[in-house]
C-alpha cells in the first residue's frame, strides 16, 4: 500500500483514488497474466509493481505516471523467441494509452505514461529521460535479478525446453555464453549485465544484493555438478 505522504510528489490524487486506479488495472492485467508462462503471470506484475512504489517513494517520481506504467508495461506479451520481440514495449504503450483514455484516466499524464512503458524493454533499446522511466526500467529489470530472477530464469527456459547447463563447460569458463542453447549461460549472458543498467540510485543498491544472491547460488550449483 502506498504512503499517504509519498503522493505528495507530482500527484493531484489522494489514497482511496490511487487505490480505486490499482484495482481497475489489477484486472485488466488479469485479462492477460497467463499462468502458462510464470515468468509473465500476474506475480510479475505485482512484483513491478511493488519494486516501482518503492523506487518512486526514493527517487521522488510522480505515482501518478509510475503506478499506471508499472501495472500495463507488458500489456502486450511477446515471448522471447518471437521476431516481434523488439516491437513489444512500443506495442504495450499504444494498447496502455488506448485503455486508458477508455477508462478516462488523466490525459495530462498520456505522453509520459507512453515513454515510460516503451523504453522499459531491452530489446526497445531506447534511453529512458525521465526519472518515472527510469524507475519503471529498474523495477522490471529487478525482477529479473535475484532469487525471483533465478526462478524466472529457469521458468522461461523449461518453456523453450532449453538445458539447464553445458556438461563441458556449465559456467563459461573456456566459452562464450550462449543463451539460446543452455539456460545458466543467460547469467553470464544478459543477467549479471542488468545490473549495470539499472538507471537510479535505489535501483542501482538493489541490484547489486540480488546479484550477490545469484552468485551464491551459482556457487551452490558448482559445488552440487561437481
Amino acid at each position: 500500500m502506498l504512503d499517504p505522504n509519498s503522493l505528495a510528489h507530482g500527484s493531484v490524487m489522494n489514497l482511496v483514488q490511487f487505490e480505486h486506479w490499482e484495482n481497475i488495472f489489477e484486472s485488466k492485467i488479469k485479462e492477460i497474466a497467463s499462468s502458462d508462462d510464470p515468468a509473465h503471470d500476474l506475480l510479475h506484475f505485482k512484483r513491478v509493481v511493488l519494486m516501482a512504489k518503492r523506487l518512486c517513494e526514493r527517487e521522488k517520481g510522480n505515482f501518478n505516471v509510475v503506478i499506471p506504467s508499472a501495472w500495463l508495461h507488458d500489456l502486450v506479451i511477446v515471448s522471447k523467441n518471437d521476431p516481434l520481440r523488439n516491437q513489444a514495449s512500443r506495442l504495450s504503450a499504444e494498447k496502455a494509452i488506448q485503455y486508458l483514455k477508455s477508462i478516462h484516466y488523466p490525459v495530462q499524464y498520456f505522453d509520459q505514461i507512453f515513454h515510460a512503458i516503451h523504453g522499459h524493454s531491452f530489446s526497445a533499446d531506447i534511453e529512458v529521460k525521465t526519472i518515472e522511466a527510469k524507475i519503471v526500467q529498474d523495477a522490471d529489470r529487478l525482477d529479473g535479478l535475484g532469487a525471483i530472477g533465478i526462478a524466472r530464469c529457469f521458468a522461461t527456459s523449461g518453456l523453450l525446453k532449453r538445458p539447464f547447463y553445458s556438461v563441458q563447460d556449465p559456467f563459461c569458463e573456456t566459452r562464450s555464453p550462449d543463451d539460446s542453447v543452455y539456460t545458466v549461460d543467460h547469467f553470464f549472458k544478459k543477467l549479471f549485465k542488468t545490473a549495470e543498467t539499472l538507471k537510479t540510485a535505489s535501483g542501482r543498491e538493489e541490484g547489486l544484493q540480488r546479484v550477490q544472491r545469484m552468485r551464491i547460488y551459482l556457487n551452490n550449483l558448482k559445488m552440487e555438478i561437481g
